[in-house]
């Protein structure tokens, strides 16, 4: 079963459950992944990898939301936001540990042959292709810095 078919069915158990935010927040995913179904050149398909792309992308925006939301003083709208961000995060990928990122990231600057911060844009572009859906960008970006820096 492909992610577009598993939301599809979280959707009725969902109901079924009469979880708000979990059918909140699916409805959301099955729209966006519509979308991209229907893009011109998408050929009524969308593949695994891209659905994965689509709900990291909305797990990010979810997340910058919630901390604009605190910074603003919205506890409210934030642990809205959350709560959605957490129903969307079941169909990702286990994230990588701190120590496991760092350990990846020290083979690939290894297979790169990258020596200094000048090299960082080599790393990163084989960083973001091996461990996409693993790790969030920003997070890689950090620490390949600081291993670079």
């Amino acid at each position: 079963m492909d992610l577009f078919d598993k939301v599809s069915e979280d959707i009725k158990t969902a109901m079924k459950a009469k979880d708000k935010v979990a059918l909140d927040t699916l409805r959301n995913i099955k729209k966006v992944f519509l979308e991209a179904k229907t893009a011109p050149g998408a050929n009524d398909t969308l593949a695994d990898a891209d659905a994965l792309k689509i709900i990291q992308k909305l797990v990010k925006q979810g997340k910058d939301a919630a901390e604009i939301y605190v910074q603003q003083g919205r506890q409210d709208l934030a642990d809205a936001e959350l709560a959605q961000v957490k129903v969307m995060e079941t169909y990702l990928p286990k994230q990588m540990s701190a120590e496991e990122l760092e350990t990846a990231l020290k083979a690939i600057i290894a297979e790169v042959g990258a020596t200094s911060g000048k090299d960082m844009g080599k790393v990163m572009g084989v960083a973001s292709k091996k461990l996409a859906g693993l790790a969030e960008g920003r997070t890689i970006s950090a620490k390949v810095k600081e291993l670079l820096g």
